[in-house]
């Protein structure tokens, strides 16, 4: 754990994993403030579940742990406005939030360890298989990720969770998980769910 940090919040209907991508597009002023100091600063912004509220009023009330995006693309989109592509980075925890007089939430973040490198369980290894078949049928980014990917335990619990279909409530809670294999454990009991007859 480190110490505190000061960085931007995005809160979203979505959950961003550490190695995820993240689209966005950007059209409210203090969203617009948060990409140019992001760029200015070459810095990074939180993404966070919203639990309460919605991103396009009043400030939403963003989940307690979120993951740090870094842009690492810019484009304009077809209706003309800004759009960025991001990837997800370390996940963090906040402590306390304020917001700017432009309307953007601010939080003061402790940011948590990397997992340990852990290899898939034989237990686990339905998991890894039905991920490298999503990635193939999907035309996923990941669709060419190195096969020693798919040994490493946080890796497929990060993508599994974004490429199964569901509930944000649920991905917030893989996302909290600390521990690469209850992660796994958890997927594993998701599994049946989407599995046809």
């Amino acid at each position: 754990m480190s110490d505190l940090v000061d960085i931007p919040l995005f809160p979203l209907p979505a959950v961003l994993f550490p190695g995820g991508p993240l689209n966005l597009r950007i059209f409210e002023t203090r969203y617009i403030d948060l990409v140019r100091e992001c760029s200015r600063n070459n810095s990074g912004f939180g993404v966070c579940l919203i639990l309460e509220g919605s991103s396009d009023d009043e400030p939403a009330i963003p989940a307690a742990v979120g993951t740090l995006a870094r842009i690492n693309d810019f484009y304009t989109m077809p209706d003309g406005l800004l759009g960025i592509g991001a990837e997800g980075y370390t996940r963090f925890q906040v402590t306390t939030t304020r917001v700017r007089d432009n309307g953007l939430v601010h939080g003061q973040v402790r940011f948590w360890d990397d997992e340990p490198l852990i290899s898939v369980p034989p237990e686990y290894g339905l998991l890894a298989t039905i991920l490298e078949r999503l990635h193939e049928t999907s035309g996923s980014p990941f669709g060419n990720a190195d096969r020693a990917s798919y040994d490493d335990a946080s890796w497929v619990g990060f993508r599994l969770a974004e490429m199964l279909p569901l509930a944000p409530a649920e991905r917030q809670e893989l996302l909290q998980f600390t521990d690469p294999l209850r992660r796994l454990a958890r997927l594993m009991q998701h599994i049946p769910r989407f599995q046809h007859p």
